[in-house]
């Protein structure tokens, strides 16, 4: 116990995680195995983190649920039967509460509270963590795991105080059913969550009306249900699952095994093109060739490729080139997995509106209203809207470092990071999935999350073992890392695409890949040199 300046005892703990999801859960129940005397904090009231939040119709993952789930519990991996390829929302947050429940994880978790400032106090090499309730602990280790896409933007227009029907945000979603019976029904947005919502709500409501600034290609998902003996055979082939996900670019059990691009004659590539789009899944995004990301001649192809299969799709022709991305190259921005998504555009009760020559003014009492002065009458807004990814959780808490600096006015002037996992003048503050690692976009995020959340582990395990007190890199070694970084993002086509993975979709902020494009194995193995080498490039106290 410590006291504070009014002689109150402030409780102390080896350290304090933020947030229940796959990354909180796992960093939770690995420090516990340490015999670390942990306390974790939730802003929802149960465990799940993205899984807990976003229960909005027709969510679901788009990662095989044979590589979306922890590695680490064989217990879990023993006991839990999946029911499809690629579980709902439910389900998902049920595996999540199975973990917690398995390992009794909740005695150690406070739920309802969210975690508003860390301060850091070099005298005694401690952080001072505050919360929503009241709650004041010190600790020498402040382990945020608070989600990639969890701050979410809920509308970048105003009105929505006046708006008399219902507003409905997709990562804040009310638990109790909505009914869309009889209902005009607004989204906006089109990205992975409103493509999902669009093609759950349009046979649910009167009329549906989407409103799209950015087309977005897709990839149709082919899923299925999964019976016992899919289940057993399933578990047969995990050690084989395991290693080939380790072994891969993305995380996941599949790579870019097909060579390269120029080894194939065109209709050689076609082949290829249409075998992986039939397997409807991220097969055909990060498991064709290479060169999509950095190739421009490729990625045209591939583009061209996808771009018939939606004009195949929508009846309409006009509304089909509406649909059609044409100002970047497929696999540039995230591919979401779609159930019938342009399909819904040929329903009579869909309206397809592009706000990119019109864009939204603002919500009115009855609806929406665009520049142009058109308005569109609605009893239900959904708002897809995205999230201040990768930076937005965590600068939403106010973390104070070394000489009374935040956080947040670092990365409001340049979002650096080393590793993804800690950041220069703040010590002892680890970062799980914060910008400049594969897990902020570009990896299947069981695996990165918790890979990331060994290393943080062990770092302080070497320190224990050591009788240091204090970790964090020198700025030499973080502007090694954001130059690392930047020279292989800069060499893909994906820095030259406006969108969220660029950080582009929140005003003002630094424009910067925010996931490292190295991949999975190349990341792991700088994590594992620095450790092996005895943590050079950081400074210990």
């Amino acid at each position: 116990m410590n006291n504070d300046k009014a002689g109150q005892s402030i409780p102390h703990y080896d350290a304090v995680v933020v947030g229940a999801g796959l990354a909180g859960l796992y960093t939770l129940h690995r420090l516990r195995e340490m015999g670390k005397n942990v306390i974790a904090f939730e802003a929802g009231d149960g465990v799940g983190g993205t899984w807990y939040w976003n229960r909005y119709p027709g969510c679901r993952v788009d990662a095989q649920c044979y590589n979306y789930q922890y590695w680490f519990p064989e217990q879990v991996l023993k006991s839990w039967d999946w029911s499809e390829r690629f579980p709902s929302q439910p389900e998902n947050e049920a595996y999540l509460n199975f973990v917690a429940d398995t390992y009794d994880l909740r005695r150690d978790l406070h739920f309802h509270t969210r975690v508003t400032r860390g301060v850091y106090d070099e005298a005694r090499s401690t952080w001072r963590v505050y919360t929503d309730r009241g709650d004041v602990v010190d600790t020498p280790f402040f382990i945020c795991c608070v989600g990639i896409l969890s701050d979410a933007i809920e509308a970048p227009f105003p009105g929505r105080e006046n708006f008399k029907g219902m507003v409905c945000h997709t990562s804040r979603w009310p638990k109790t059913p909505v009914d869309f019976t009889g209902k005009r029904v607004g989204v906006v947005g089109t990205g992975a969550t409103g493509i999902q919502v669009t093609q759950t709500v349009a046979p649910l409501c009167r009329h549906l009306t989407v409103f799209q600034r950015t087309a977005n290609y897709t990839v149709p998902m082919h899923n299925y249900q999964l019976d016992d003996a899919a289940n057993r055979e399933l578990k047969q082939h995990y050690p084989e699952i395991k290693q080939r996900s380790y072994a891969s670019f993305s995380g996941f059990d599949f790579d870019f095994d097909n060579g390269s691009f120029y080894d194939h004659t065109p209709e050689e590539r076609r082949a290829i093109y249409e075998r992986l789009w039939a397997d409807g899944s991220f097969t055909f995004w990060l498991g064709s060739f290479f060169e999509l990301f950095v190739d421009e001649a490729a990625n045209q192809e591939i583009s061209d490729f996808v771009r018939a299969k939606i004009r195949a799709r929508v009846k309409d022709p006009q509304v089909a080139e509406k649909l059609m991305p044409r100002d970047y190259g497929f696999g540039t921005r995230r591919v979401p997995l779609d159930s019938g998504y342009f399909e819904t555009f040929n329903r009579d009760n869909v309206t397809l509106v592009d706000v990119k020559p019109d864009p939204i003014e603002c919500i009115t009492e009855s609806g929406l209203r665009l520049t142009s002065g058109q308005e569109y009458p609605l009893d239900i807004l959904i708002l897809a809207t995205g999230f201040d990814a990768g930076t937005g959780a965590f600068a939403a808490i106010d973390i104070h470092g070394r000489d009374g600096r935040t956080l947040k006015a670092k990365w409001d002037r340049d979002i650096r990071t080393t590793l993804g996992l800690q950041v220069e003048g703040f010590p002892n503050l680890f970062t799980i999935g914060a910008p400049l690692a594969p897990s902020t976009a570009l990896c299947n995020m069981y695996l990165c999350m918790t890979e990331q959340a060994d290393w943080a582990l062990e770092a302080i395990r070497h320190m224990d073992a050591h009788g240091l007190h204090s970790m964090e890199p020198t700025r030499e070694m973080e502007d090694a890392w954001v130059e690392h970084h930047d020279a292989i993002a800069n060499s893909t086509l994906v820095t030259k695409t406006d969108s969220w993975y660029m950080g582009c979709n929140v005003k003002g902020k630094p424009r910067r890949l925010l996931s490292y494009i190295g991949g999975s194995v190349a990341y792991r193995k700088k994590c594992d040199e620095i450790a092996e080498g005895g943590y050079a490039g950081f400074i210990f106290g």
